[in-house]
Formats: structure tokens, C-alpha cells, sequence
């Protein structure tokens, strides 16, 4: 008897997309998030069983296409309206191209002067970039799809990962199937994902004046992912003669493009949040683990490592919720006491302390917190609390939302 054909793991963006894209033409879709995290594969697997002609294409080239492209692929999309349902067209990598969102603006605005049924999605790798250009020119006229780093959940149901595996490699598809060979799995992380996103959604694309800065920036966070460091700090460390104004725009740029990010510290107050010095944290664990150039085997072994690899996936965990838009996300320190995770969701406030070992039975930095701040929930992920696995294997609404 013939085996059965594995169905393709599906993402749950996949349906979101196929609903919109089977209602009548209204929005311009955005399908943004990281480089290597299945934007195309998710649009792909959307549209190919619809019932109207699909035109993709894309700009993803290491020369930069001019907005004539743009207008190229459109007209295509447009001469394929064979009827009433219209055609779809898919744009990959719209960010590369100079002033997109302006000619995107006047060809979308064409056609809903003339009632022609073409439907539009636009994938970008630089989520900030990209939301620049939607806001310049856009408004009004389109909605957004976030793809963030695969979780637990997914990597499980795609790969069959443990929970080690998974705290370790991270939530690449792509490098999935090199993790038997580890030292292969990370000359891909470097090469494909790391060198990929910051040349080419970074540097190719925004005014970098010391790219060798952020670069190193890059690397510090890695290595200093889950612990608080003011900018000063910061510039000791890389020994440069820039500014922190400078390190704050930079790191902004490495959140864009789903790398790392820097968790403002929670003080009630937007204004005083923004000025704090900053939480390093890595979006996905393997830019973290490939730059320690350590074996599973051996990260396991090394207990501070791994109680950082741990804590740093659970706020991967959460920090890619908050590139979502599903949640807002902190850390707090008051003197000697400190809470790992703030998250706030609407007007509910949820404490999170991590322990990768037996936790204590008292939490000062906890107490302390609630005591300032009233959250609505306080919950201890590890040690005598939540199991990790049990943490990571749920969406952080799960654990953040109205009981």
C-alpha cells in the first residue's frame, strides 16, 4: 500500500491570508516579519488554490530594482483579469525598491478608480522599513499580516523538536534539518540569516555612518542577551567613540529586522520607559548559541549558559508576540529587586520571572512589583512554577490574558 503524502505544516497566518484574500477587493496585504521565518512559503501555500491567476514576483536581488519594476509586474497582474474574480498579484521583498510605497500608492489607486479586480500582497523582510513606507504613503489602504520566529509549538508539529532542541537551535525552519550536523547548522545561521539580514535588510537599505558598530552591537547582544547594560556600558565594551544616541537607532534597526531587540524598562510612565537603559534580548536563541560555539552537549553542560539560553527563550517567546502587536513588553529593577518580564496586554499587567533551576520560595523582585504596580498576574516560568516546556508551547495570550 502507498504511504501517505505528509500534508506541508501550515502556519496559522496561512488561513488569516486565504480568508482575506477570498472576500471582495478591499486592502492592500502585508506579510511582514524576519528574513527566514516562511513569508513566502506562507503566501505560496495561500494562494495556490485559488481559483484566479497568481503573478509572484520579487526584488529580492542584490542589486536594487528601480519603481519601474513595480509598474512592470502590475501591468502583468492586470493584463491576466480574465473575469469578475480577478487576478492576485504577490510582490516579495517591495521594501529593496526606492520609493515603492508611492508608486504601489498610484497603481492601487488606478485600479480602484476603475473597479478592477486585482488584489494585492506585499511580503518585506524589514518590518520597520516597511512600516515607514505604509505609513508615508499608504494609510488607509491597507492591513498588515506579522510573521514572527517559529515557536515551540510550531517547530514540534513541523519537525518533532524537544524542548532542549528547541531552546538550542531556535525556531529557523530553514536550518532544521542541519541541526545532526551542528557545525554545517551554524556556518547556514551565519552566512544565510545573520550576514543576509544585516547586509542586505540593514545596511543595503538605511544610512548606517559605522557599520562595523553596529555589527559589533549585533554581537554584544548575543552574547549579553537577558541582561540589562546602559548604552555607556555599551560603548566601554565596544570600544567606540560614537554616541548612545547612536547605539539606541541601532539597535532599533536590528529589532526591525527581527534580531535583537533592547526591553525598556517598565515605570508607568512612556516618557521615563524610554530614557531606561535597555534589556538585551535575541528574538530567536540561535543567534545566540552559533555565537557561543558551543555543542548542545556542551551548552547544556555550562549551567549559567544554559539558565540564559533558557531565560532568553522565553523572552524570545515573548518579545515576538510584541513584534506581533499582541502585547507590550518590559523587564523591571528597583535597586537590589528585579522582575525578568513586564508584559502589558491592553490594561492588564502580567509580572514573569524565569528560573532555569529549584527556584527560592520567596520572590522579593515580584513582591516588590506587585506592590508598586498591582498586576493583574504574577507567574514563575521554571523551577516550582510553570513547566518551560508548558510556557513555550502556548501563545503568550494564553498566559497574559482575562482568566
Amino acid at each position: 500500500m502507498p504511504s501517505k503524502k505528509k500534508t506541508p505544516f501550515q502556519r496559522p497566518q496561512v488561513a488569516v491570508l486565504t480568508a482575506r484574500l477570498d472576500e471582495p477587493r478591499r486592502f492592500i496585504q502585508v506579510v511582514a516579519g524576519p528574513r527566514q521565518v516562511g513569508k513566502s512559503t506562507l503566501v505560496q501555500q495561500a494562494t495556490q488554490a485559488l481559483a484566479v491567476p497568481v503573478r509572484h514576483a520579487s526584488a529580492d536581488e542584490p542589486t536594487l530594482r528601480g519603481a519601474d519594476w513595480i509598474a512592470q509586474q502590475w501591468e502583468a497582474a492586470r493584463l491576466s483579469i480574465a473575469g469578475p474574480a480577478g487576478a492576485v498579484l504577490v510582490l516579495d521583498e517591495i521594501q529593496k525598491i526606492p520609493g515603492w510605497s508611492e508608486t504601489v500608492k498610484r497603481l492601487w489607486d488606478e485600479d480602484t478608480r476603475a473597479r478592477r479586480p486585482l488584489k494585492v500582497v506585499l511580503l518585506g523582510s524589514a518590518p520597520l522599513l516597511i512600516a515607514q513606507g505604509l505609513t508615508e504613503s499608504l494609510a488607509g489602504r491597507f492591513e498588515t499580516i506579522a510573521v514572527s520566529h517559529w515557536s515551540l509549538a510550531e517547530m514540534r508539529a513541523a519537525f518533532g523538536w524537544s524542548l532542549d532542541e528547541y531552546v538550542f537551535y531556535g525556531g529557523y525552519p530553514g536550518a532544521a534539518p542541519l541541526i545532526a550536523e551542528p557545525e554545517r547548522w551554524a556556518r547556514y545561521v551565519l552566512d544565510s540569516l545573520i550576514e543576509t539580514s544585516i547586509s542586505r535588510d540593514v545596511l543595503l537599505l538605511t544610512r548606517v555612518d559605522k557599520p562595523a558598530l553596529l555589527r559589533r552591537l549585533f554581537e554584544l547582544a548575543c552574547r549579553y542577551s537577558g541582561q540589562v547594560l546602559s548604552y555607556t556600558k555599551m560603548l566601554g565594551q565596544l570600544q567606540d567613540a560614537g554616541n548612545t544616541t547612536t547605539l539606541a537607532h541601532y539597535l532599533e534597526l536590528l529589532a526591525g529586522a527581527g534580531m535583537v531587540c533592547g526591553l525598556p524598562k517598565y515605570a508607568g510612565d512612556v516618557a521615563r520607559s524610554r530614557g531606561s537603559s535597555p534589556k538585551l534580548q535575541v528574538l530567536n536563541t540561535a543567534l545566540m548559541t552559533t555565537a557561543s560555539g558551543y555543542s548542545l552537549n556542551e551548552a547544556r553542560a555550562d549551567r549559567e549558559f544554559w539558565g540564559r539560553l533558557v531565560e532568553s527563550a522565553v523572552g524570545a517567546h515573548l518579545a515576538n508576540a510584541s513584534m506581533r502587536g499582541e502585547c507590550t513588553l518590559y523587564y523591571w529593577r528597583e535597586r537590589n529587586h528585579e522582575v525578568d518580564f513586564i508584559v502589558q496586554a491592553g490594561r492588564r499587567l502580567t509580572a514573569i520571572e524565569v528560573k532555569s533551576g529549584r527556584a527560592p520560595q520567596a520572590h522579593p523582585g515580584t513582591a516588590a512589583f506587585a506592590q508598586a504596580f498591582k498586576p493583574q498576574r504574577s507567574l514563575l516560568v521554571g523551577g516550582d512554577g510553570i513547566a518551560l516546556e508548558d510556557f513555550l508551547m502556548q501563545p503568550v495570550a494564553h498566559w497574559v490574558a482575562a482568566a
